[in-house]
């Protein structure tokens, strides 16, 4: 069976994300993903998808290393993979300096270093129980973690989109999150992770490279294309990050004059720059046989595992989200 997992978060409702993975699992779908930055506790969702479901992975896509602590991390992940039997996969990133200060009042400083020494104590920890460290980002005197797990190590992904990161992904994560990909970016990833998990000693095919792809499924693709227009506006606009990204991926004219509009905080001049082709270039969007078309084509491109993110105009949108659960599934 071809793999597939799906991202949800935002703005469904908690009971909504539950079914939506129950009925993911019942389509076969390899993993479901749970976003965390606005909406509802993604370590909480998990447990309760954890405690519904019996064969489908679960991972975090992400936790953020600095809205959380490394110890906070490792208790919450190791109680996922308790109630799931297993099941959990830890998915970490840095997530961003214009979401990380303003809105937690959390300095934003050498996001690889923290993120690669978070991963060094959680992993300690839940092989140990526990864990004393001293880093260039974190300090810990000693944290005790007071259960045993009910494994000794959780396959870690890393959020990556940038050679730098994704070369560090090859050198000490189990796989990698990347996100709106380009069937170019995505073989261009391969060699960065390959050359970061050659230079650590590793086999580069024992890093699972999944992507998170914005999803839409219409009568015809500009018509899901107008679904996901606003939040690659808001993404390219708001996000330095994924402004870089799209300028990137073949859409320099496109991403500056997004930023500008939004720079002008012209909201409907920023939605407006954002043309088809780009949105077709870094999701799953169309039909559904155009969105079955566009998946093979970016698991010929080398990705493991598409991860369908899906969109709509409105929150908690249920019937949309199974919507597309069922066009895309495997």
């Amino acid at each position: 069976m071809r793999r597939i997992g799906v991202a949800l978060g935002g703005g469904l409702r908690a009971r909504a994300i539950v079914e939506c993975v129950t009925l993911a699992e019942d389509l076969g779908y390899e993993s479901a993903w749970i976003a965390e930055g606005h909406g509802g506790d993604q370590f909480a969702l998990l447990a309760a998808c954890a405690t519904a479901t019996r064969r489908i992975l679960l991972g975090t896509s992400i936790s953020s290393v600095f809205v959380r602590t490394a110890p906070t991390i490792a208790m919450a992940a190791a109680t996922v993979d308790d109630l799931s039997q297993q099941r959990f996969i830890l998915g970490l990133g840095s997530s961003h300096k214009v979401q990380v200060e303003p809105e937690h009042g959390v300095p934003f400083v050498q996001p690889i270093q923290r993120l690669k020494e978070s991963v060094a104590i959680i992993r300690t920890l839940l092989r140990d129980g526990v864990v004393s460290y001293q880093g260039e980002t974190i300090t810990i005197q000693r944290f005790d973690l007071w259960f045993t797990p009910s494994r000794p190590e959780i396959p870690i992904y890393l959020a990556g989109l940038f050679p730098k990161m994704l070369e560090t992904c090859g050198e000490i994560a189990q796989g990698v999150l990347m996100t709106r990909s380009t069937l170019d970016s995505i073989r261009q990833a391969t060699e960065h992770v390959a050359a970061g998990a050659q230079r650590a000693g590793r086999r580069p095919e024992d890093v699972v490279l999944g992507s998170l792809l914005p999803c839409s499924v219409g009568a015809n693709q500009h018509e899901a294309c107008d679904v996901l227009r606003p939040g690659v506006a808001f993404y390219s606009g708001f996000f330095p990050r994924y402004n870089r990204l799209m300028a990137e991926s073949g859409f320099p004219e496109v991403a500056q004059a997004i930023r500008q509009a939004w720079e002008r905080q012209d909201l409907d001049a920023a939605t407006r720059a954002v043309p088809d082709a780009l949105i077709a270039s870094m999701g799953v969007v169309g039909t559904p046989a155009e969105c079955q078309a566009r998946l093979d084509a970016y698991r010929d491109a080398g990705l493991a595992v598409p991860i369908i993110s899906p969109r709509s105009v409105q929150r908690d949108d249920v019937a949309g989200t199974m919507a597309a659960l069922r066009a895309c599934a495997p």
